[in-house]
């Protein structure tokens, strides 16, 4: 079982609520997704130059991995896993997410929602919106009220 986070509080009771869902059998995986510079930064654009130096493009992929292994450290210690596999994923998080529970033939995928609207997700875009349409398991998707879906 995947439990995807992004390091706040409302995942972390998300991830609670989905385990709750799935029963004590699941083997837990945690899952975040590293925030990582966009490699435009380095190659500038029309009559600008690079905004950023490789080594500060480096700085930033380095401090961006090192806030996601603390997250899924927490997200570990606030759910009781001691010793459960994680993983820190890079690239789009709802791809990546549906790469891992293929590659690790994930049984279940938990994931929260914001709750955002229509418009909005239609904007935006949604991790979990993708996640249920896209991955090849089944999908927890738990709301920040304790509401849940299964998909």
């Amino acid at each position: 079982m995947l439990l995807c986070t992004d390091g706040s509080e409302l995942a972390t009771g998300a991830l609670a609520t989905g385990r709750r869902l799935l029963g004590p059998d699941a083997v837990p995986v945690v899952v975040t997704v590293a925030d990582v510079p966009d490699p435009g930064l380095l190659e500038g654009g029309g009559l600008g130059g690079p905004v950023v130096t490789p080594d500060e493009f480096d700085q930033h992929v380095q401090r961006g991995e090192a806030e996601a292994r603390a997250i899924v450290d927490r997200t570990v210690e606030a759910l009781g896993l001691t010793g459960a596999d994680t993983y820190v994923l890079g690239g789009d998080p709802a791809a990546a997410i549906c790469q891992l529970a293929e590659d690790l033939s994930a049984e279940a995928i938990v994931v929260g929602s914001r709750g955002r609207g229509g418009l909005r997700r239609a904007v935006l875009g949604s991790v979990s919106d993708h996640v249920v349409r896209n991955a090849p398991c089944t999908v927890v998707v738990t709301g920040d009220r304790g509401s849940s879906a299964v998909g």
